[in-house]
């Protein structure tokens, strides 16, 4: 019988680049209330979550908002989730934040933050694509590039607390400068708005998202040789975490989880030709897609931590 208490709606939050999405659920992933706004730049993001929380539980019933107890919030960058700060987030450009009680103080119960990805890439592992794998590398991929990492049956924390940030592995010498101040990281090429860049800088055309250049690529050759570069780029960066940890999987996530057998398949074939010493890994989408950080995230708040 699950505990009384954990039976209880959430409120969950999940912090990107691009958007702030937001839903209250409860133990069986009734969702009761749910939005998304678009993420400020720096500080003013912290503004933008609470007045979202504010909306969505002015939307619930008055029962359903009495019930909602634990609430969890999924940061990007560098997060210390012990000392409740934002530390570093490069995408959307705030340092060193302290969240402390700001939200528990604005809702009236305990709201707890972790790293966006190690939430997202925890739901995979344990309800998702990498469920019954002990050994997992999970990839999201969207405005930036990162993950988490199972090794053993454990999720690897790291120094920082999060292990995973493959969008910064450097892969192209003569490449862009990117957003961390290195020059031709993994994010640079593969990122969601590194693929559209990319393929408006080749025709000149316009074209809004990664997700638009992967819907015409079965017609357009210019759509393709900028996935086949994103996708060699991505390989390249995920090829010395493959032979250190040896992963039975790897777990395509993010906003981009959805493009389907071309990324999929692209990136097992890449993988294929380039691994030599360690087992080539099983390449899939994850289970959740865009939403495997909302999903973590209500866990989370549920169980109190990541196990």
């Amino acid at each position: 019988m699950r505990e009384a208490g954990k039976l209880d709606p959430v409120l969950a939050m999940d912090v990107g680049g691009t958007t702030i999405k937001a839903e209250i659920s409860d133990a069986d992933g009734r969702i009761a209330a749910a939005a998304t706004v678009p993420t400020p730049p720096g500080e003013r993001a912290f503004d933008a979550m609470a007045e979202l929380g504010d909306r969505l539980l002015s939307e619930v019933s008055s029962g359903t908002r009495a019930g909602v107890r634990r609430g969890a919030i999924a940061l990007p960058g560098i997060v210390d989730a012990a000392r409740s700060v934002a530390v570093f987030s490069s995408n959307i450009g705030w340092r060193e934040v302290k969240v402390g009680s700001r939200f528990q103080d604005r809702w009236g119960f305990p709201v707890l933050i972790e790293h966006d990805v190690a939430v997202a890439g925890w739901a995979e592992w344990r309800l998702g694509a990498g469920r019954g794998a002990d050994d997992v590398l999970v990839v999201n991929l969207g405005t930036g590039i990162s993950g988490a990492l199972i090794v053993g049956g454990r999720l690897v924390r790291g120094g920082a607390g999060q292990a995973g940030e493959y969008g910064h592995i450097p892969v192209r010498r003569d490449g862009r400068r990117c957003s961390c101040g290195n020059i031709g990281c993994v994010e640079t090429v593969a990122s969601g708005p590194s693929i559209a860049r990319a393929y408006r800088e080749r025709t000149g055309r316009d074209i809004d998202s990664a997700e638009a250049v992967f819907a015409i690529a079965p017609d357009d050759a210019h759509a393709r040789a900028v996935i086949a570069d994103a996708i060699d780029a991505l390989a390249d960066g995920l090829l010395g975490v493959v032979h250190a940890v040896c992963p039975q999987r790897v777990v395509i996530g993010g906003g981009l989880a959805g493009a389907g057998p071309v990324l999929i398949d692209g990136l097992r074939a890449r993988l294929e030709r380039l691994v030599r010493v360690a087992p080539v890994p099983e390449v899939v989408a994850g289970a959740f897609g865009a939403r495997a950080g909302l999903v973590g995230a209500a866990r989370y708040a549920r169980l109190g931590g990541l196990e």
